[in-house]
């Protein structure tokens, strides 16, 4: 299974990498940067709030339906024609809700408007997923790789001409960049469709009640797990924009958007190793394998690479800000600087919480291919809580900053309890050598990046590219990212 695993993560990683950054940092922000920041974070408000009912499209069918097709591939045949009907279900029922509780929390009409859309688009999003879980679960990796950055290569195509070609100079409008997220959705989930209708024949929709509350009732501790972690990951945008008076809220929900894209960017590529490791967890432990080596293996290349991206995010952050946004038209020098220094403060602590957000991509994919849904909903639940207790406490004083630490002490109260279930159920032996090459790997990447700073007058993106290859190579010689492990395991012929 490691070996499986390396060679399709290199796989994922290099079309994401290949994909994604360039559609965060060329389109997305290049977006914000058009639109204004309280335009766009308008958007992300209504984004964010489409997102916490996003629970009603899918009620853990995906992360069920992975874990049990990887457990037995003759379900998808079985299971495919009913589900997909379901889902139809449940997009109605999403579609009644988010109308229902905009109205009752006062959206106006533009508001309305804009969720219409953005809540079509969640739903085109959540079958594209439900149909990669069936072929993430019959281990057809690189099918699902092309298929995950698909959606992004079209609308980079899409966007790209609307914003450089002139087509839509001076006109381009945050609607646009919606319609164009339709367009890409809808050309990704019919070639999803016809990949996964390659494995099970032709199938019909069917609409069999009894069938549906099995699904139901058999993925509802996955649906209850998503739900909260949905909850106290994207809630903190809508509260700010729904907390703070007048036009602040939209525009603090902007400036949080602007620290946000980079943590957002960065769990995009970590969730590359859930997306891996669900089923190869759930086989592995339905054969009875050992999963330490592979939870070992999979928490020192992400954990590392985390930690390296964090760190570097504590020296480079107002740099990195300046570089990505622009200033307004209207907008004055002190204003920008005041935006730069809020946005920089917030990624600081938001790329720490990245640190937690991966390890919980590993501890808690295991906890979950091992079914201990309950314990993790407790987990969860009580992130949920503090979450909104921290936003509450902390926006009316420190707006959009408030909200970056409330989720910086949710992700590691929740990373913590995970790891801690898994060394229990699982009776794993802490590796007390594991954590030393840690220790005195961040201790090195301080320090690199202290020296950097201080005593090295150069431009700050060669600093930072220095820091980058500086840490890699700490990260190697401290055998975290073991090159010749992973050689020995990649071609390992033996293993199956």
């Amino acid at each position: 299974m490691s070996n499986k695993f390396l060679k399709n993560l290199a796989f994922l990683l290099f079309l994401n990498l290949l994909v994604k950054p360039f559609w965060i940092l060329g389109i997305d922000r290049q977006v914000q940067n058009v639109v204004g920041t309280e335009n766009y974070g308008f958007y992300f408000a209504i984004f964010n709030f489409s997102y916490l009912f996003i629970i009603f499209l899918d009620l853990g069918i995906a992360n069920f339906n992975s874990r049990s097709i990887a457990q037995d591939n003759e379900l998808l045949q079985s299971h495919f024609g009913g589900i997909a009907s379901l889902k139809l279900i449940l997009g109605l029922v999403y579609g009644i809700v988010i109308f229902i509780i905009g109205w009752l929390i006062g959206y106006d009409h533009h508001q309305m408007t804009l969720l219409a859309w953005v809540g079509f688009n969640q739903f085109l999003l959540a079958f594209i997923l439900y149909l990669r879980s069936n072929l993430s679960g019959l281990l057809l990796f690189k099918t699902d790789s092309i298929i995950s950055v698909l959606d992004r290569l079209l609308m980079i195509a899409i966007v790209g001409v609307l914003l450089w070609t002139g087509i839509g100079k001076g006109r381009f409008t945050i609607e646009w960049f919606v319609y164009s997220q339709t367009a890409a959705y809808l050309v990704t989930a019919i070639i999803a469709l016809l990949a996964v209708l390659r494995k099970s024949g032709k199938i019909s929709l069917r609409w069999d009640w009894t069938f549906f509350k099995s699904i139901i009732k058999s993925s509802l501790p996955f649906a209850l797990l998503f739900l909260i972690m949905s909850l106290y990951s994207r809630i903190d945008s809508v509260l700010i924009e729904r907390l703070l008076p007048g036009s602040m809220g939209s525009q603090q929900a902007g400036v949080y958007a602007q620290g946000y894209r980079l943590l957002d960017a960065g769990q995009n590529l970590a969730f590359l190793f859930a997306v891996l490791l669900l089923p190869l967890f759930s086989k592995m432990i339905k054969d009875r394998q050992e999963v330490g080596p592979l939870v070992k293996l999979s928490a020192s290349i992400l954990l590392a690479g985390a930690l390296l991206v964090a760190i570097s995010s504590q020296f480079y952050a107002k740099d990195l800000m300046t570089l990505m946004y622009t200033r307004h038209p209207g907008e004055g020098a002190w204003d920008y600087a005041l935006r730069m220094n809020q946005s920089a403060d917030i990624f600081r602590l938001l790329m720490w919480s990245f640190v937690a957000i991966s390890s919980g991509y590993i501890f808690g994919t295991l906890l979950t291919a091992n079914n201990n849904l309950n314990v993790l909903n407790v987990v969860a639940f009580s992130g949920l809580a503090l979450n909104i207790f921290l936003n509450f406490l902390l926006i009316p004083s420190y707006l959009a900053y408030g909200s970056a630490v409330a989720t910086l002490a949710t992700e590691f109260l929740t990373a913590g309890l995970q790891v801690y279930l898994v060394v229990k159920y699982f009776q794993m032996k802490i590796n007390w050598r594991l954590i030393l090459n840690f220790t005195a790997y961040i201790v090195a990447l301080v320090l690199t990046g202290f020296v950097l700073q201080r005593f090295l007058v150069m431009d700050w993106k060669l600093k930072w590219l220095l820091f980058l290859v500086a840490g890699g190579m700490a990260a190697v010689l401290l055998k975290l990212w073991d090159l010749k492990n992973f050689a020995r395991i990649a071609f390992d012929q033996q293993e199956k």
